[in-house]
């Protein structure tokens, strides 16, 4: 018996990961499970391009409006529920696809975590502290001294895993990397097709975004923010507040800066985010780059689909 297939599409913000998968629901009997690290949280629609509710009707998601914005989600609660999520598709005969550019999601499930200490109130808070007094960007250069491997792989704007880097070393004296190289690998329950989106034309996707982020204006973002902010228990530091485009229309509704400040920010913290997913993917192995623009790499996938011997409607492994 054969090990159930799943298929990955991943790729940078903007890169077409969404049309792409509802035009494979038009050809093969698919679910999706979202690997976006902002769509588990509920009220954040449109800055995260979330599928809207017809197309949810259509196609089956998981992972999706999941958690409360006040709530957190890692990548260990990710893998949890993905792993659930694939059972049952396959289950039903049908075709899983993850479709998302959470690298660290992925990462986590394809390689497996590893078994860190677990999570302290007490070192959250200090650091917390130290962060309102000095910035994240300090504790960032803490990082560097005490693990640069990892400092080197964790964005200075980062705070939620600039946070946990330092925790698991203040909890263990550890460097969280040297926790990760003795991450054991899951076993091979799953044969994985794995699909990348990358434009070969980074201008022209750069251009795609900013009017991205102005149709989310038109449709209503700065209100989705605004009534956020407007609940009173939400804080800038919360992962779904951190968000792109939400930080920043958050520091409006603030009052720090104006509406034509937080917009110039959101669009190049979205450009920025496109780039480290690209850097992200070079360094991994595994996938198969797609130029979305043409139709030759949706033709590719469907042709790897057919010739692992996918069968819709039979439960997958069999």
């Amino acid at each position: 018996m054969s090990a159930p297939l799943a298929l990955v599409l991943t790729g940078p913000t903007g890169g077409g990961k969404s049309q792409w998968a509802e035009r494979l629901a038009g050809q093969l009997p698919i679910e999706i499970v979202s690997v976006d690290s902002a769509q588990v949280y509920r009220g954040l629609d449109i800055g995260t391009a979330k599928p809207d509710a017809p197309m949810r009707a259509r196609i089956v998601h998981h992972l999706i409006d999941i958690r409360d914005p006040a709530e957190r989600y890692s990548a260990g609660d990710f893998v949890h529920d993905a792993r659930a999520a694939l059972a049952g598709i396959h289950a039903r005969g049908r075709l899983p696809v993850l479709v998302g550019g959470t690298q660290l999601y992925l990462r986590a499930l394809l390689r497996g975590l590893a078994a860190l200490p677990p999570a302290s109130a007490a070192v959250r808070a200090q650091l917390e502290a130290q962060a309102a007094v000095h910035g994240w960007a300090a504790l960032h250069g803490e990082l560097a001294r005490v693990d640069p491997q990892a400092a080197a792989r964790i964005h200075r704007n980062d705070p939620q895993r600039i946070q946990r880097a330092l925790e698991v070393f203040r909890i263990s004296g550890r460097p969280i990397s040297a926790w990760h190289e003795q991450t054991r690998p899951p076993g091979e329950e799953v044969r994985w097709l794995r699909f990348a989106l990358v434009p070969g034309d980074r201008t022209a996707l750069g251009r795609a975004l900013a009017e991205r982020f102005a149709n989310m204006l038109d449709v209503g973002l700065l209100a989705e923010v605004s009534a956020l902010y407007r609940r009173g228990d939400l804080h800038e530091e919360l992962p779904a507040i951190r968000s792109v485009g939400y930080r920043q229309l958050w520091a409006h509704c603030a009052g720090r800066i104006s509406l034509a400040e937080a917009i110039g920010q959101a669009i190049a913290a979205t450009r920025q985010l496109a780039k480290r997913q690209l850097t992200w993917l070079r360094s991994e192995s595994g996938y198969e780059a797609l130029e979305p623009a043409g139709g030759a790499g949706f033709a590719r996938i469907l042709a790897a689909v057919r010739a692992a011997g996918f069968v819709a409607g039979r439960p997958s492994g069999c």
